[in-house]
């Protein structure tokens, strides 16, 4: 039997000159990232020596445009010229002076539908994410070569003097600020929203921690697995009988990176109206409790609190996943009252089909685990494929539990492109596309997660002017 109560778990599986490319829309950005302030500087000076220049198909330079007002210099918005390959964020930059995963996502997708993303770390190890989960050959984390594809990658420390000043010359070109250090950092050393907005009214300034710029939790460290649980999820993830559980994915931080996207992206827009830009704040606890559905309305005018169910959901049945002869699960879906009707006649139960008691949701629901319990003898006697090829002939919703491997293999998978490889070192590397698929001027993987400082030479060279000996003094001094 599979319900939400303890006997379930039997059944559950586990961017050039300017901001702007072509005569077109312009925007920079910065993206820093929440308590990152204690890295920047601590890891030894990068020497000149160990700069890799990473060609990119970003390298053409291009001009006439002034960088701080965002405006061409015959005085018209500028647009981009619409070309084969072109991509929906064309010319506008964005600059990630941060680390880990909330902002760094943001910063992907947006440079994976076009933006230049330049993403500043702190000089010698750069971003942590570089040395977690799964290390490639090379030392260098797998997920970074994912989370890190399509940026330009520069060293700077923001704790120096010197390295500031640089830091307020790349947001001098840019659209959009992203940063994601406790709350006040930036206003410290005077790369807060206020003062470079006073500067650059035209500058969307992003701004990402755990519980907001504002309030009194404001100060807290903003950690996704923390801010899951503040938000809500966690509360409402797990069995009846159980401790609370959290997916094996960092769902807080990822949920956080699409907010923040959809904000500048938002800010954006309203920009080409207004002509001037604006904060976004982007925190984790707030874009999980964006999920909760009708918790709210349904606590405040009837009392109800959501709680823990297990593998299926409050209030729609059925809805579950139920075990099958070969050791592996299905989910089925068929919560509709035809949907239902067809699968009691695959499970040869016609009588809870016709059976007036379970004629729609409401009355279902009341009776779940007598349902569940049906379900699951039926499938416990069939493999995976014979459950998987009777529904579908039923046309009643369901699908096979996915593993990686599962999804490598699958060919739905692969007519979408929802794999693109890379190459990293002389290997061909597999990594995820990004989605949405907009048929017209898709996103697309150009080059994978470089190295660190790989395009300091680029950056600080071609786009701010330094010479290479200014470029070598800096790394001397620590600043790079």
């Amino acid at each position: 039997m599979v319900s939400s109560s303890s006997e379930s778990r039997r059944c559950v599986a586990g961017r050039r000159e300017s901001p702007c490319a072509e005569p077109g829309g312009t925007f920079p950005a910065a993206i820093l990232f929440f308590n990152a302030e204690e890295l920047w500087g601590q890891p030894p000076p990068l020497h000149l020596a160990e700069i890799v220049r990473v060609p990119s198909p970003l390298d053409e330079r291009r001009s006439g445009r002034d960088d701080r007002s965002g405006r061409a210099e015959d005085g018209k918005e500028a647009t981009v010229t619409e070309t084969s390959g072109a991509r929906p964020l064309d010319g506008i930059r964005v600059l990630e002076m941060g680390q880990l995963l909330a902002g760094p996502f943001a910063g992907a997708l947006l440079g994976y539908f076009g933006a230049e993303v330049i993403k500043v770390e702190p000089p010698g190890g750069g971003d942590p994410l570089r040395r977690w989960r799964i290390l490639d050959e090379d030392g260098t984390s797998l997920w970074w070569r994912s989370l890190g594809r399509n940026k330009k990658c520069v060293t700077l420390d923001l704790r120096k003097p010197e390295g500031r000043r640089l830091a307020r010359r790349l947001v001098a070109i840019s659209d959009v600020v992203i940063e994601n250090f406790r709350p006040g950092t930036m206003d410290g050393w005077g790369l807060g929203a206020e003062a470079l907005r006073a500067e650059h009214p035209r500058l969307i300034y992003t701004s990402i921690s755990g519980y907001g710029q504002t309030g009194p939790y404001s100060q807290r460290p903003g950690f996704a697995s923390v801010c899951e649980a503040v938000g809500g999820l966690r509360y409402v993830t797990g069995f009846p009988d159980g401790p609370p559980v959290r997916s094996n994915l960092s769902l807080g931080d990822s949920l956080t990176g699409l907010h923040a996207a959809l904000g500048i992206l938002l800010a954006l827009l309203e920009r080409q109206r207004s002509g001037t830009g604006q904060q976004v704040d982007a925190a984790i606890y707030e874009s999980v409790f964006n999920m909760l559905e009708a918790v709210v309305p349904e606590y405040d005018r009837a009392g109800v609190v959501r709680r823990p169910s297990g593998s299926t959901i409050t209030g729609i049945v059925p809805t579950n996943s139920y075990p099958c002869a070969d050791g592996r699960y299905v989910v089925i879906g068929a919560n509709g009252d035809s949907l239902f009707r067809r699968l009691m006649v695959c499970a040869e139960r016609e009588d809870l089909g016709e059976d007036p008691r379970l004629a729609d949701n409401a009355g279902r629901v009341e009776h779940q685990e007598e349902i569940d319990a049906a379900i699951a003898e039926w499938t416990a006697g069939r493999s995976s494929v014979e459950v998987l090829a009777a529904l579908e002939a039923a046309r009643v919703p369901a699908g096979p539990i996915y593993s990686v491997e599962d999804m490598i293999e699958d060919p739905h998978y692969r007519a979408r492109g929802l794999f693109e490889e890379v190459e990293v070192g002389d290997k061909p590397l597999k990594v995820p596309a990004l989605r949405p698929l907009l048929a017209r001027t898709p996103g697309r993987t150009e080059w994978p997660g470089p190295e660190v400082g790989a395009h300091n030479h680029e950056v600080y060279g071609d786009l701010l002017g330094l010479s290479r000996d200014e470029i070598q003094r800096l790394v001397a001094e620590g600043v790079l």
